[in-house]
């Protein structure tokens, strides 16, 4: 998509902080970091969200992203990293060109675990909630 900013940044169009490039992906710095060395990864080809990509891109992708993870934490001496995908508006997707989120952390940075992002007020309809999510992955 011409007007997409990751795709733009893909093509080479647009200036970013490029780290690594390889198998159709691309990883940058982030602009707006959460951390020092809070890196993107994407595909060069555009898809808006992770559920309409193919499954054996989405798997390349998160190849690439683990690989590139483990050479920021080292590149940045960071004691671990989240890895992270939001997928659509209410999961405060920005940017409609998938992307993974690679955050460094470091000790007393003051972010949570991803469980920090939202939390359920209990598990008593956890069976009900398992039984919806599997009927979906059963032939109607």
């Amino acid at each position: 998509m011409s007007g997409c900013l990751f795709c733009q940044i893909a093509r080479g169009d647009r200036h970013a902080h490029t780290v690594f490039e390889k198998e159709g992906t691309v990883a940058f710095l982030d602009i707006f970091p959460c951390t020092p060395g809070h890196t993107l990864v994407i595909p060069r080809q555009h898809y808006p969200t992770l559920d309409e990509m193919p499954a054996e891109e989405a798997g390349r992708l998160f190849h690439v992203a683990a690989v590139v993870a483990g050479k920021v934490q080292a590149a940045m001496g960071a004691a671990g990293f989240n890895l992270g995908v939001n997928n659509g508006k209410a999961a405060g997707q920005e940017v409609f060109h998938v992307h993974i989120h690679i955050i460094p952390r470091y000790p007393n940075d003051g972010g949570g675990s991803m469980k920090s992002v939202a939390r359920m007020s209990g598990e008593k309809d956890i069976e009900q909630i398992a039984s919806k999510i599997r009927q979906t992955f059963s032939p109607s």
